[in-house]
């Protein structure tokens, strides 16, 4: 039994530019500020009504609206703001080891398996966020490797630079050499594009999408209302590649949001595949927080892959805060 050789969750492409016709430089800026502090009050309004208590007349479709416009804004932000944002990645892989040759066994030991080994892998990246050519309109990773099980690869300062760099470069082979590095580094199965998730659920990709209210739930400290969805059509699913196939699965899962202010909080996604005598089952759970730039990112990623009820593979990937940079003649941090 093989896992996945590699493994992307694709985003859906994203809206049109909502700022494409606007002057470039600080009145672009200015001009997106506004309408983000516009579009919060609004959102805020919609939220403290339909969170804080349903009037008479008012229905589940009224809530699950206001909670689906306010996910697809913050979608369009995401678009617009994170390729000028750079945090650091510790990614941890624990990956079910291949048994050894089979050994005539005495005893005992004849009637019992051996119990499965997951040896672990830590990789520290400096991490961030741009487009390929080939690709317009589909922000993708990209990292820059830091350390590798402890063994310091380049300084925090060189990989930030050589990233930020690469994020702003006009040649694809820069970026593509990015995600190559990180993946030959024997890791069992490489899982890539998991935050810029809330690109599934941008405003043209609604359609794709069925929705359901399934309830409430907490977040640590934060009530959370629950959106179950599930895919009925379009591009925006699981590619997976598999011995050199690519295979699409189509994803369901869930969306919560805060109760207080309907601020996406999770996305998780589900999806699972018949493969041969056994099923393949991939879950993936995204938490986001709102960065003090006023950009939903991710701070954690949990994914697990399953053979049957067996796991395969877990990754793991935490964040730190994320800092805003410009690239002018020099690459400068806020």
């Amino acid at each position: 039994m093989k896992a996945a050789r590699h493994q992307q969750f694709q985003p859906s492409t994203p809206p049109a530019d909502p700022e494409a016709g606007l002057p470039q430089g600080g009145h672009a800026g200015a001009q997106h500020e506004y309408n983000r502090a516009m579009r919060a009050g609004f959102v805020l309004l919609a939220a403290s009504m339909l969170a804080g208590g349903q009037t008479p007349g008012q229905t589940g479709d009224q809530r699950l609206t206001a909670i689906l416009s306010r996910v697809s804004e913050e979608a369009e932000v995401f678009l617009l703001a994170a390729p000028n944002l750079v945090g650091q990645e510790t990614f941890q892989q624990r990956a079910r080891k291949a048994p050894r040759r089979f050994r005539p066994r005495l005893g005992s030991a004849a009637i019992q398996l051996p119990k499965p080994q997951y040896p672990t892998r830590q990789i520290v990246s400096e991490y961030g966020y741009s487009v390929l050519r080939g690709a317009p309109g589909q922000l993708h990773e990209f990292r820059q490797i830091v350390s590798i099980d402890g063994r310091q690869i380049r300084s925090v300062e060189k990989a930030r630079t050589t990233l930020t760099l690469g994020l702003k470069s006009d040649d694809d082979r820069v970026k593509k050499r990015m995600v190559e590095d990180f993946k030959k580094h024997g890791l069992a199965e490489a899982a890539a594009d998991f935050g810029p998730l809330i690109l599934l659920f941008a405003k043209r990709r609604l359609a794709d999408y069925s929705f359901a209210l399934a309830g409430s739930g907490r977040i640590g400290a934060d009530a959370a209302l629950v959106l179950s969805f599930r895919q009925v059509a379009g591009t925006g699913t699981l590619l997976i590649f598999e011995k050199r196939k690519a295979l699409r699965q189509p994803l369901e899962g869930e969306i919560w949001v805060r109760q207080s202010d309907l601020l996406p909080l999770r996305i998780v996604l589900r999806s699972s595949r018949k493969e041969q005598t056994y099923s393949l089952r991939d879950e993936a759970t995204v938490d986001y927080v709102l960065s003090p730039h006023g950009v939903l990112v991710p701070v954690s990623v949990v994914h697990r892959q399953f053979a049957g009820d067996e796991l395969v593979v877990e990754n793991l990937f935490r964040y730190s805060p994320f800092r805003k940079f410009t690239a002018d003649t020099e690459i400068k941090f806020n």
